[in-house]
């Protein structure tokens, strides 16, 4: 399938499209458009290659059933965390299955071990900002949102909320200045 074509339509246009009609070709132009990250995120918990792609294929249909059941907002990074999840899982799954002579070279490893606990962080680095996003005023939630999560530009954001380019730029900075804020006051705690 050639998607070419629908590069000058939204994620959130292909998602509304999908929910209108359930055609699922508007959510197979979703899917390929992500699916390098996707492979990137499982080849980053998993280590293996052909056990990434698998997973790939396996969130693909965890997606589908997903989506009939939520409202989703942001695709990409809601994507990314049903992917994120589903490795966690795999991982854990494999916690019982591991032969003792491999645990014992795992426990000999502190690189994995580092490793283990710097995803954890980012994990949860991710998961304060989330929560700090919604304590910024709308105007800087929505600015900075559509700017690094959407990657729209001033333009596109201007046209969109209808701020002159100047507030956007405004709203970005303050946004992204009291996002940090607010991120290290949530570490502290």
């Amino acid at each position: 399938m050639n998607t070419e074509k629908y590069n000058h339509i939204t994620d959130q246009e292909l998602l509304q499209n999908y929910n209108d009609d359930h055609n699922s070709e508007w959510l197979g132009i979703l899917l390929q458009r992500y699916t390098l990250l996707l492979l990137g995120v499982c080849m980053k918990y998993l280590k293996n290659e052909d056990e990434a792609k698998d997973s790939v294929q396996q969130i693909f249909l965890k997606v589908i059933q997903e989506l009939q059941k939520y409202k989703v907002e942001y695709f990409k990074s809601w994507l990314y965390m049903v992917a994120k999840n589903y490795c966690l899982m795999k991982l854990r799954g494999r916690q019982g299955k591991i032969p003792s002579e491999l645990t014992e070279k795992l426990m000999a490893a502190p690189d994995e071990e580092t490793d283990w606990q710097a995803l954890v962080q980012t994990d949860h680095t991710l998961e304060l900002m989330e929560a700090a996003l919604k304590e910024l005023n709308p105007e800087q939630q929505q600015c900075v949102t559509l700017f690094y999560l959407q990657k729209k530009s001033y333009q596109e954001i201007s046209v969109v909320t209808g701020f002159t380019m100047l507030q956007v730029k405004s709203y970005i900075q303050n946004g992204k200045r009291n996002l940090k804020l607010l991120i290290k006051k949530k570490l502290k705690k």
